[in-house]
């Protein structure tokens, strides 16, 4: 029988609409970074300045490790000094300030301030939200954990599409200012959201310096982090393939067709950055999919634990890039390729991310000490960060004319897909550094 009277924690929909805002706000600014980077970017005169495409990539993939770096140091601080609540506040004010300046100054100066401003404040959001919503559980409620980090997941990906799907067409039509402004106006709105639940919310308060680092000498704490780490270093490459969705996948779908029929009936043509949108949708399907129906039935078959759910994305992840590899040829052949190729992409690669980022999320979040919780989520983030740092790396050496001739065109994304390849083949090795008494796959007897 049900126990009708577990319910939700009140403060939950706060968390969930004010996640939702901001997603919509953030994919929205991100998505076309790349395009205003190549077509709209402004010199000190007015004149347009814009940078190559390798240029683009490089500064898009940098912004994603700052981005991703500085939820450490949030995390720190709403661990020790602030709390979760007021360093997410206080920080999603700077994150709005970014927004504003990428509104009102489109040269490279105003690109690279209103970035940092973004980073910083993201820094303040990233780590503390997810860790906030796991803090509104007690022991009562706790059943109820997974489905809500469900929800939670569902609310970025709502975000998501909706940003994906305007705010290319508002860079199209209205131009850069209204185009960051909107993101911009959401990103303000998830700020007064969220501070309305205040009085909701089942706070944890900062522990302070000293009980902070007391918490490193309970048993078993520096082993649980070592063990984490050692998986974020893995997924790490993950990051660097996933993330280039918004970057190298956007310039290659300016060269596709991609005129949509819709039954024959009624057709349209896709901007580039709006290819994006098939992620979100996707996830939005997928996520229920092996919730409530792929997970259960293979439940009766393997025992697959969560390495092996990550083993597995990393391997399509990898396939994904084989795909627009094999469309960016056919595009360099002259062959008129159908943005069909990259839709069979974003199926695979973002069936690679629901085995991947969702179950790494989670387990971070079961398998971290209390006391430490935004940290753990600051050093998932840190993976991210390092992915792009590395993708970065590869575009700027491209920039430059240093690199192998063969890591351009099609050879661009075979190298990312070889180098996931064999880093699945190691962390498979390595299996038994994550599970000592498990292996991966195991058949259910």
């Amino acid at each position: 029988m049900v126990n009708v009277s577990v319910r939700y924690p009140p403060g939950l929909p706060y968390i969930v609409s004010n996640e939702a805002a901001e997603r919509f706000s953030y994919y929205g600014m991100k998505c076309i970074l790349v395009v205003f980077m190549t077509q709209y970017l402004r010199g000190i005169s007015g004149e347009l300045a814009p940078m190559t495409e390798s240029e683009a990539r490089y500064v898009y993939h940098l912004f994603s490790t700052a981005n991703y770096f500085f939820p450490v140091i949030g995390a720190l601080i709403a661990d020790i000094a602030w709390g979760k609540y007021k360093t997410i506040i206080r920080l999603s004010i700077v994150y709005c300030l970014g927004h504003l300046v990428l509104a009102l100054w489109e040269t490279r100066s105003g690109l690279a301030c209103g970035l940092t401003l973004i980073a910083i404040g993201s820094g303040g959001i990233k780590p503390c939200v997810s860790a906030h919503l796991g803090d509104q559980f007690t022991q009562k409620t706790s059943s109820l954990v997974t489905k809500a980090y469900s929800w939670f997941y569902v609310s970025i990906n709502f975000g998501a599409f909706l940003s994906t799907i305007l705010t290319p067409y508002l860079l199209e039509h209205c131009g850069p200012s209204v185009a960051f402004g909107v993101p911009g106006a959401f990103m303000f709105m998830a700020t007064i959201v969220f501070s309305m639940g205040r009085r909701r919310f089942r706070a944890i308060p900062a522990e302070g310096l000293q009980k902070y680092a007391a918490a490193f000498k309970t048993s078993g704490v520096l082993f649980t982090l070592c063990r984490l780490l050692l998986l974020y270093s893995f997924v790490a490459v993950f990051w660097s393939l996933y993330d280039q969705t918004g970057s190298s996948w956007v310039l290659q779908a300016e060269r596709m067709d991609r005129k949509i029929s819709v039954l024959g009936f009624f057709e349209f043509v896709l901007l580039p950055s709006q290819v994006q949108s098939l992620n979100p949708v996707l996830i939005l399907f997928f996520t229920p999919l092996f919730a409530y129906g792929i997970n259960p039935i293979l439940a009766k078959h393997f025992q697959i634990s969560d390495y092996g759910r990550v083993f597995l994305g990393m391997v399509l992840a990898s396939f994904s890039f084989v795909i627009v590899a094999y469309a960016e040829y056919r595009i360099l052949g002259g062959v008129k390729t159908s943005i069909g190729w990259q839709a069979l992409a974003y199926v695979v690669l973002t069936l690679s991310e629901v085995m991947v980022s969702i179950t790494v999320l989670e387990l971070s979040y079961r398998r971290s000490p209390a006391q430490i919780k935004s940290l753990v989520m600051g050093l998932f983030y840190l993976s991210v960060a390092l992915g792009n740092a590395f993708t970065a790396l590869v575009n700027y050496l491209l920039s430059k004319g240093i690199g192998a001739s063969w890591i351009e065109g099609s050879g661009y994304y075979l190298f990312f897909a070889v180098l996931m390849a064999f880093t699945a083949f190691l962390f498979l090795c390595c299996q038994h550094l994550f599970a000592a008494d498990e292996y991966f796959f195991d058949e259910v007897h």
